[in-house]
């Protein structure tokens, strides 16, 4: 016998399941949260590393999107090295990647070495977290394999918002020019503790009774270069000439075509990179969609706020951090059981928790314009505090939707390519928006209220997109539940 969550007693142990699962759950979140936070909780230190290292724009906006986009681009192929050679080593040598470039980060002595520790940073994220997803379902059974998703679901919410935050408590810590540094060193002990953890809690798995399939490195290069050659006009779009940036987004769009067709013929006699049958699925293509383009505005609201409220109002890393508490304390209160009645409520859930995190937005763009700065914080707390009340109800139940019809022998794969979409939108939303950011503050002078509440509509026009899909599928299922 054993107890779970919630006192929950469950007689799973006598069946063979792994005792130390919850022990090793706890390794796997910690271990999660802390690659996670990493998409957010630098965006307070922006900053003190442009002074610091005398950092173009160009180079701050790699620092954030760098980390997301290589981060989304492994976590497919990963994903599939942990099933073919051992979730519990992929994991630690993750760990061990990400705590070595999360140490070069913090010592880096310019622009250039800093964006090379955060995109190594990226790739050992996104080899960590499949590897979570895959422990969970290996580890659990039944009920409390629903518990611990939705645990999991709590800390992808949890951690991109309360990044600031900590961020900022960390720099007030460090003081001076180089306390954005501790960002990076907090990492190095967690990190260390999480190998020796998971050698000890996390029992490897029994050989796999498949034959070992090719990796599929021509879909693997081509997914890259597509996505990179998207990406890198958004990115830049500040630093390039209109004529440079359509050749490149085209290109991209052509090689993505390309690995869609490749796709489909190497997965007929072999298991592809991406298994483009998960797209038949409506809850799946849907669902992926609306996680993507969530993501694209719901991680770039702290980005921009935070350089809104340092650069324009001259507030602190820290206080900078607190002024986005509310949305933190609001995620974290729905999220806790926004998994847990997704199963009642289905996705109208989500579509109510995209109109509250969109309206809410429009009223803090509106409070920004109202307010005077210097008391801007105090006016944004209670919308932002809705929004995060909203983002709750989105975010871990539009995962539980998104795979409710995926076959369990699928899920990990299904799995690696949501949180794809999830990385990737989360890239090219803070490039877009950044880019719209950073833009309006050159054409205008400095005016950063208005830079950030323009912004702000770009923010809140993906949340829209994401709404309409998510409306798209209520009908569609009450469609085919009425035939």
């Amino acid at each position: 016998m054993s107890t779970g969550p919630g006192g929950v007693t469950s007689t799973q142990d006598q069946e063979g399941v792994d005792p130390r699962r919850w022990k090793a759950l706890s390794v796997c979140l910690v271990a999660g949260f802390m690659t996670l936070l990493d998409v957010s909780i630098v965006n307070v230190a922006l900053p003190a590393i442009r002074a610091g290292l005398d950092a173009p724009q160009s180079a701050l906006q790699w620092v954030v999107s760098g980390y997301a986009l290589t981060f989304g681009l492994v976590l497919v192929p990963a994903g599939r090295f942990g099933d073919m050679y051992g979730r519990r080593n992929a994991f630690v040598f993750g760990v061990v990647l990400f705590t070595l470039a999360s140490a070069a980060a913090g010592v880096a002595g310019d622009p250039v070495l800093l964006v090379v520790a955060r995109l190594v940073q990226g790739l050992a994220g996104g080899v960590i977290n499949p590897q979570v997803s895959g422990l969970i379902q290996q580890l659990f059974r039944g009920a409390e394999r629903g518990r611990a998703f939705g645990m999991l679901g709590t800390v992808i919410g949890i951690s991109t918002a309360i990044g600031p935050l900590l961020g900022g408590l960390l720099i007030n810590l460090g003081g001076g020019t180089d306390g954005w540094r501790l960002v990076f060193y907090v990492n190095v002990p967690i990190g260390v503790l999480a190998v020796v953890l998971a050698y000890r809690y996390i029992r490897p798995a029994a050989k796999e009774s498949r034959p070992r399939e090719s990796m599929d490195p021509v879909g693997v290069l081509l997914l890259a270069a597509g996505v990179v050659l998207v990406l890198l006009p958004l990115v830049e779009g500040h630093e390039w000439e209109a004529s440079a940036r359509w050749p490149s987004l085209l290109g991209g769009l052509v090689v993505l075509v390309v690995f869609a067709a490749w796709e489909r013929r190497y997965g007929r006699r072999h298991q592809p990179v991406v298994d483009l049958s998960l797209f038949r699925r409506r809850s799946y293509a849907l669902g992926a969609l609306v996680g993507a383009l969530y993501f694209a505005g719901f991680t770039a609201i702290f980005f921009v706020l935070t350089l809104y409220l340092q650069n324009g109002l001259g507030y602190s890393p820290l206080e900078a951090g607190l002024a986005t508490t509310p949305f933190a304390a609001g995620s974290a209160v729905t999220s806790l059981f926004g998994g847990r009645i997704v199963t009642r409520l289905g996705r109208p859930l989500v579509v109510a928790g995209l109109v509250l995190v969109a309206v809410s937005l429009a009223v803090t763009a509106l409070a920004v314009r109202l307010v005077p700065g210097a008391h801007v914080a105090w006016a944004v707390a209670v919308p932002l505090l809705l929004a995060g009340l909203g983002s709750g109800l989105v975010i871990s139940p539009n995962q539980t939707l998104t795979l409710s019809e995926v076959p369990v022998a699928g899920a990990g794969s299904a799995g690696g390519v949501l949180q794809t979409g999830q990385r990737i939108g989360t890239a090219v939303g803070i490039a877009a928006i950044g880019s719209v950011f950073f833009a309006e503050v050159a054409s205008s002078h400095g005016d950063y209220a208005t830079a950030f509440r323009h912004s702000l509509l770009v923010t809140i026009a993906f949340v829209l997109v994401a709404l309409v899909v998510a409306v798209v599928d209520v009908v569609a299922s009450r469609r085919a539940a009425r035939s």
